[in-house]
């Protein structure tokens, strides 16, 4: 099961990232002069702004729920000094 803090250390991010993406997107681009097929999309400003900011955060938790996968289960503090005095034993 996935714990709480692993949603939020995937969400939390993905939602920053989504954020400065939205930021990027339409800071250049005005989402009424975008086209789809050479005909208005037919969305309006904030509808367009919404359904893009979901696609960047569902991208973003993807990548980073990949990471979280990949780097598998974080491996326990070592303990050198007990292994060295169960040797000695």
């Amino acid at each position: 099961m996935i714990s709480a803090n692993k949603i939020l250390g995937i969400a939390w991010p993905a939602f920053l990232s989504a954020c400065l993406l939205e930021l990027l997107l339409f800071g250049l681009f005005d989402p009424e002069e975008m086209l789809r097929y050479g005909q208005p999309a037919g969305l309006s400003r904030l509808a367009l702004q919404t359904a893009a900011f979901f696609v960047f955060w569902l991208a973003c938790a993807a990548s980073s729920a990949l990471t979280v996968l990949l780097m598998g289960p974080v491996p326990g503090p070592s303990r050198p000094a007990q292994a060295a005095s169960a040797q000695e034993d």
